[in-house]
């Protein structure tokens, strides 16, 4: 691997990250990276950037680090052989993980002509890209067990992606639809062998989950730090619990939101919504108003931006749904709910807070769907699924059941 060429310019490389937002770790780490390939080029183990990447990766059994690795790397190779600098909003590790890299060609095929029909079909990028990483894993599964094509597959190689050693389903129905979404699309030539496909997978019943919810106490919690002027909690996180508190919005909507979207005059909120297409309007609130009006005049850094919500860093871009569970964690922390480990603190709590709230106060199922926004009116089932209270005014008494009086003093 020569290396001249990284040696001489890796300088300009670092300045360029420093200029364009990159904090001082993230360049000394890749500095790092950097000295080490320098001071090893002479090992004949490393003859490309995916070997140095690979030899870096078996120095540490840290997830978290191995990924580093095949971002650093990836951004040393697209420099030093295409003269591509890098662009910190975009992230493109040298060796790219998961199943559909690692599928052959037909295979690859298969799942390319999935991804083409219902892209015409309209269906969100998301949606599609959860079914073809299915497919992609249920085909390298069937792969590794030597079937190179759709007819090779049979029913019990089917089966055994879906069931343990026992033949108990080992994974969930909702798993199973994604895979069934690729072979019930129009595969052309591959359709006739897909529909075989479709025939062997399982019945696989769905499961209720438990839903964790904001119990009373945390509730107060929270209203009461939203209400703390105070306390440690920026204007933008406050801005945004308290749209989450009061409205429910999806927080991958609230991250999407643009300065058109807020009507000042009529006092409402117009959100086109990311999950279905949807629109929705919800009323601004004086509190919500005053706060989103308080970040973006003392707070907000200065962009053309149109997105009202921005990332505290360099440099300032609109803020991503990860980064709302981040901000939703914050919240938590600074009400003191939530902390121990298996707590769940996202934002879709505050959606099912809002839903259980309206129920309890015998509003109509219809205008409870309308404010969430919902396509589908089946959807607030899975909401109300956590209305402890009126759960459990369904419950039976034990003593209405016919068993003897010793059993009921246990």
């Amino acid at each position: 691997m020569n290396l001249e060429k990284l040696c001489n310019n890796h300088t300009d490389l670092i300045q360029h990250m420093r200029n364009d937002g990159y904090s001082e770790d993230y360049v000394r780490r890749l500095k790092t990276e950097i000295n080490w390939l320098i001071k090893n080029k002479e090992k004949k183990k490393s003859q490309t950037y995916e070997d140095a990447c690979c030899i870096r990766e078996s120095h540490t059994k840290s997830s978290e680090m191995q990924r580093w690795y095949r971002l650093a790397y990836g951004i040393l190779k697209r420099f030093d052989i295409y003269n591509e600098y890098p662009d910190r909003r975009r992230k493109e590790p040298l060796i790219k993980r998961g199943a559909y890299p690692q599928l052959n060609a037909t295979f690859k095929e298969v799942i390319d002509l999935y991804k083409e029909v219902d892209r015409k079909r309209g269906l969100k990028e998301r949606t599609i890209y959860g079914n073809a990483s299915g497919g992609s894993c249920f085909l390298l599964a069937m792969q590794n067990q030597g079937n190179l094509t759709l007819e090779d597959i049979t029913e019990d190689d089917a089966m055994s992606f879906f069931t343990d050693e026992y033949g108990t389903a080992a994974l969930s129905s909702g798993y199973k639809k994604e895979i069934a979404a690729v072979f019930k699309a129009n595969l052309g030539a591959f359709t006739e062998s897909a529909k075989c496909i479709l025939a062997y997978l399982p019945m696989i019943r769905p499961k209720r989950k438990n839903v964790q919810y904001l119990t009373p106490e945390e509730v107060d919690d929270i209203h009461e730090m939203l209400n703390d002027k105070d306390n440690a909690l920026s204007l933008r996180n406050r801005a945004i619990g308290l749209l989450l508190f009061f409205t429910g919005i999806r927080g991958c909507d609230i991250a999407q939101m643009e300065f058109s979207d807020i009507d000042w005059d009529n006092e409402e909120i117009h959100l086109t919504q990311q999950k279905t297409d949807g629109g929705l309007v919800l009323p601004l609130t004086a509190t919500i108003g005053n706060a989103v009006y308080d970040y973006v005049t003392s707070e907000r850094p200065k962009s053309i931006d149109t997105h009202i919500f921005l990332s505290e860093l360099k440099p300032y871009d609109p803020l991503t749904s990860k980064a709302m569970w981040y901000i939703s964690s914050k919240l938590y922390e600074a009400a003191a709910i939530r902390q121990n480990t298996g707590d769940r603190r996202g934002t879709h709590l505050f959606r099912y807070n809002l839903a259980t709230s309206f129920a309890g106060k015998g509003i109509a199922r219809p205008v409870i769907s309308d404010i969430l926004g919902h396509a589908d009116p089946n959807s607030l089932d899975y909401y109300l699924f956590a209305d402890m209270t009126h759960l459990r005014e369904c419950a039976l008494s034990i003593t209405d059941f016919p068993v003897n009086e010793e059993v009921l003093q246990i």
